[in-house]
């Protein structure tokens, strides 16, 4: 004990000596806590009635100490820090395949035109449920690791489709996923790009597509960051830097650590400062995209059109520990050139807790327009048919809109990209397709009712109240009714994509947002009007 107290008093001169006692003033009460820890940690190990595992007691300590924290702060070992590098690279080894787990199975979310899933036959909609002799239901680790492997060695999948079941051999192959996996010049001379993440190709791959559409005659441009996560950092300074010139601040961080403090500034010449730009964002567009849409905003160099952006403003750094093993840590937050932090959400006890619109601050523009923080990247056209409500969320993550668009397809075997139309009907057979499986969207105000139902039987109010309880819940089911034809707009858009995917990959969906897409059509109707367009960016 002793020398555990010596070796702190030591450790803590040296810091205060060096000027870091701002830094780590609680350094003492940390040393002490990992004592403590240390103790319980070998007395559970010798002494506990039965047998323990130390590697499990420890990453479940691990994971309760991280998941008090946000979300991006998290513990990787070897196998995740090597995924992690690859989805950065945008180049790997696989399937191509998008996929999600289940119990069950490993379901087909999505596929790369020409990927080795692709030319193996596999659907979008396809359940794997068998990976060579390894049944997916009886895996107790993360299934999807079975399909990777070296490049041209073979695997062996058995799988479900549309209540059938058939075996194909997949041979795995290297993958390059395109950061720009669409772009087309589209009439009035309006050049499109899509950029779906920010690898370390983003910015290039955006510069060649963008000079081959000026060439092709493009005077104005679109870029559409919609559904598009982020990524590097530098990717994103590098993508403003076409639209913006050299010295320019594009973002800026800040942390209680003075050392992490630091501007990002726009290092190259630019491409084109003059060209008209719209930008394209979602709920889905996080991080690196909303340092684009942030600064092009804040700049006032091209309008922002879509919903409000996801709002992930929030700085990770890894951290090397031991045998190979890393700590991505959250070290600061993200601000756009005017000072706005892009960060939506605050953390207490690990729950998100999202920001009131009153406790937003106002920031001003290049030409003085006003913006403001706390909630992602506004934009300066909002869309209603992109917005996702509570019930579109729920419905997205039990993934019905998919199942039904997938059932949709394999029952209607004429189907085309060319000879598809969505119609009443249709969302009428969603509907009952819903009914069927038994989806029941359970608002705030449900949980509060149930709520108010215990307390109220707990404390024998509930036979004297109950029948205006039941009022009150066949007054709010209509109201849910009500918002769902409210949302019939939004469902027509997702369940076309789905459907669309299906018959003709991704391409097919970018193909229907240039030619019916309703956040197109209006960016085009901004860009093709000059005045509209420098009066949204406040230019006299």
């Amino acid at each position: 004990m002793k020398k555990v107290k010596l070796l702190v008093l030591t450790i803590i001169v040296a810091l205060t000596s060096f000027g870091f006692t701002t830094y780590k003033n609680d350094f003492f009460e940390i040393a002490k806590q990992i004592e403590i820890f240390t103790n319980l940690y070998k007395e559970i190990n010798m002494n506990y009635v039965d047998e323990v595992n130390p590697a499990e007691l420890m990453n479940t300590a691990i994971e309760a100490m991280i998941n008090d924290l946000d979300p991006y702060t998290v513990y990787w070992d070897e196998q995740q820090i090597q995924n992690a590098r690859i989805r950065n690279s945008g180049s790997y080894t696989g399937i191509g395949a998008q996929i999600t787990s289940n119990p069950e199975s490993i379901v087909i979310k999505n596929l790369i035109k020409n990927s080795p899933a692709d030319k193996a036959g596999l659907k979008i909609g396809d359940k794997i449920i068998q990976i060579g002799d390894i049944q997916v239901k009886d895996y107790n680790e993360d299934a999807g690791e079975l399909l990777k492997g070296a490049p041209d060695t073979e695997v062996n999948l058995k799988l479900r489709r549309n209540n059938s079941e058939e075996n194909i051999t997949l041979k795995r192959g290297v993958i390059k996923e395109k950061a720009v996996p669409y772009s087309k010049i589209m009439e009035g001379n309006i050049g499109y790009i899509v950029l779906s993440q920010f690898t370390r190709t983003a910015s290039s791959e955006v510069i060649e597509t963008f000079q081959k559409l000026k060439k092709e005659g493009a005077t104005q441009i679109i870029l559409d960051l919609r559904n598009n996560p982020g990524g590097l950092l530098s990717e994103a300074v590098n993508v403003s830097n076409i639209f913006i010139e050299k010295g320019t601040l594009i973002t800026f961080t800040k942390s209680a650590i003075e050392k992490y403090n630091r501007s990002y500034t726009t290092q190259n010449k630019a491409i084109d400062t003059e060209i008209p730009v719209a930008v394209l964002i979602n709920e889905n567009s996080a991080s690196a995209s909303e340092i684009v849409s942030g600064s092009i905003q804040d700049l006032d160099r091209g309008i922002v059109i879509g919903s409000r952006s996801y709002g992930k403003g929030l700085v990770q750094r890894p951290k090397k520990l031991n045998y190979g093993t890393q700590a991505k840590i959250t070290i600061s937050r993200y601000f756009t050139p005017s000072g706005r932090c892009i960060q939506a959400l605050d953390y207490l006890d690990g729950e998100s807790i999202r920001k009131e619109e009153s406790e937003y601050t106002e920031f001003k523009t290049k030409n003085g327009r006003s913006v403001y923080d706390g909630g992602g990247i506004k934009p300066d056209l909002e869309v209603d048919v992109e917005k996702e409500s509570k019930l579109i969320k729920a419905l997205i993550e039990e993934n019905l809109i998919f199942d039904f668009s997938v059932n949709y397809v394999n029952q209607h075997k004429e189907l085309s990209t060319e000879n598809f139309k969505l119609n009443q009907t249709l969302i009428d057979d969603f509907k009952k397709f819903i009914t069927k499986k038994g989806f029941k969207f359970k608002s705030e105000t449900d949980k509060k009712i149930k709520e108010l139902k215990a307390i109220a039987s707990s404390e024998d109010y509930l036979s004297s109240i109950q029948t205006s309880l039941n009022d009150l819940q066949k007054q709010l089911d209509k109201e849910k009714e009500k918002a769902f034809e409210n949302e019939t707009e939004t469902l027509q858009k997702l369940i076309t994509e789905h459907v669309l995917r299906k018959l003709g990959y991704d391409a097919a969906v970018y193909n229907y947002y240039t030619e019916e897409g309703e956040v197109i059509k209006q960016a085009i109707a901004i860009l093709n009007n000059e005045s509209d367009y420098r009066d949204i960016l406040g230019y006299e």
